[in-house]
């Protein structure tokens, strides 16, 4: 486990230094730069959406009431997965049903 987070900054070494200084518009630029920067490159890579869905899940996706969630489980259109009390779906499934 890495204690030590990523510095944005890593060529600031003594922040006790910073104490002392002004900021400038420049400063505050060059950071916002930065700072969006890292935000993209976290996020280069697209989202993929979670193999299983719960109902509630599915029921937005779909745009579709319980009930009528209810009928695709009851007759075999959408194949689910029961653990416990709650049910999953596959979002592959879903993908395949939406693609019809």
């Amino acid at each position: 486990m890495n204690l030590h987070p990523k510095k944005l900054f890593p060529e600031i070494d003594n922040y006790e230094l910073l104490n002392h200084q002004v900021v400038t518009k420049r400063d505050l630029l060059n950071f916002g730069n930065a700072l969006l920067h890292e935000i993209q490159s976290g996020k280069a890579a697209p989202e993929q959406p979670a193999q299983w869905l719960k109902s509630s899940e599915v029921r937005k996706l779909l745009k579709i009431s319980p009930g009528t969630l209810q009928n695709l489980r009851i007759n075999g259109t959408l194949n689910f997965n029961r653990i416990g009390g709650i049910m999953y779906y596959k979002y592959e499934d879903l993908r395949k049903l939406l693609e019809k």
